[in-house]
């Protein structure tokens, strides 16, 4: 935190009834927020949310789609107090029960968290969603070109051909149209397992906590599911995903051959884009540890693309895109000095 936004933080935290307490950083993400753990006598304890306006965040979604989930009984975080021109939040501290977290001490409880979240994600699909943009098959299409933008020319260490930019795009968007068909619900866009709080004191879907869903948009019902279930920093057990996949569809009433086909598509689509989001962080933003997590992202697309519906993407990228073998990351990694 600059020296500016430390004195814009003191000057916001001032105004609450958490003006005395400490703070202390907590991890942040891939983005320009960052988080502290407020303490305060006899208060509990709260995050503070540093958003800077000046690097392109924008809280405002954030308070939109909290309100909203909290609305429907989910456990989104309590809104303390907002600043929002000079981008700051106070907010409920839902703990630090990450999933991921959780999983490592306690394995054995994998399908019960899983199920919280998929009823959770059901809860928030089956109610009429604010107004947001739409994640349709032009947004998923132009995020998934990060794949051939970054990826590929860093991994292989030459410039995409415009012709190959041209066949990627075409059977992206041809597969997306075929496969991502009916009515759009709100879709996270990142829920995952190390955005998802286990909260066992909690009721119901509620014993989720949730959080950085300030990107949600309208998309399609097998978004979310593939991002949890396909998860890009976690091994879900094979088999939690087969029964998952299966309970969303008992539990929503959806057509198994076609829910499948879509979950493949959205699957296959979350994946390419994040192949070119890793590299970007690497390269352009200088976070060498994210090419690390891109052998699991493509065993991930590897498994999506054995789908019968996906048959020409999978040839397309299985002849074209490199797999992240130990030279392929290393030149990623070196293109960061580049």
């Amino acid at each position: 935190m600059t020296l500016t936004r430390h004195r814009l933080a003191e000057e916001f935290l001032a105004t609450t009834d958490w003006k005395n307490g400490i703070a202390r950083p907590l991890a942040g993400d891939a983005s320009n927020r960052k988080y502290e753990r407020v303490t305060a006598e006899g208060l509990p304890t709260a995050v503070l949310m540093d958003a800077p306006p000046e690097a392109g965040e924008d809280v405002g979604p954030f308070l939109t789609i909290a309100q909203h989930l909290s609305s429907l009984g989910l456990s989104a975080p309590t809104i303390y107090a907002q600043d929002v021109t000079h981008g700051f939040l106070l907010i409920e501290d839902l703990g630090d029960g990450l999933f991921a977290h959780v999983l490592d001490h306690t394995p054995d409880i994998e399908d019960a968290l899983y199920r919280a979240a998929v009823d959770a994600l059901i809860v928030a699909q089956n109610a009429r969603p604010p107004k947001v943009q739409h994640y349709d098959v032009t947004a998923m299409t132009t995020t998934a070109m990060l794949a051939v933008d970054w990826y590929l020319p860093h991994g292989t260490g030459r410039a995409t051909p415009e012709v190959l930019r041209q066949d990627y795009e075409s059977l992206v968007r041809g597969m997306l149209s075929r496969l991502m068909l009916g009515d759009p619900v709100l879709v996270q866009r990142d829920y995952h397992a190390e955005n998802l709080l286990w909260l066992p004191n909690r009721e119901g879907p509620a014993r989720v906590g949730l959080l950085d869903f300030q990107d949600a948009m309208l998309g399609h019902p097998a978004y979310d599911l593939a991002s949890l279930l396909k998860d890009a920093r976690r091994d879900v057990a094979p088999e939690v995903q087969r029964e998952m996949l299966q309970y969303f569809i008992d539990q929503t009433g959806a057509d198994a051959a076609v829910f499948s086909g879509a979950y493949a598509a959205c699957s296959a689509q979350r994946n390419l884009r994040i192949l070119g989001v890793f590299t970007r962080l690497c390269v352009r933003d200088g976070k060498p540890d994210y090419p690390d997590l891109i052998p699991r992202v493509w065993r991930n697309l590897v498994e999506d693309l054995q789908h019968p519906s996906l048959t020409e993407l999978r040839d397309f990228v299985l002849t074209n895109v490199p797999a992240p073998e130990p030279t392929v990351l290393a030149r990623i990694k070196a293109a960061q000095n580049g």
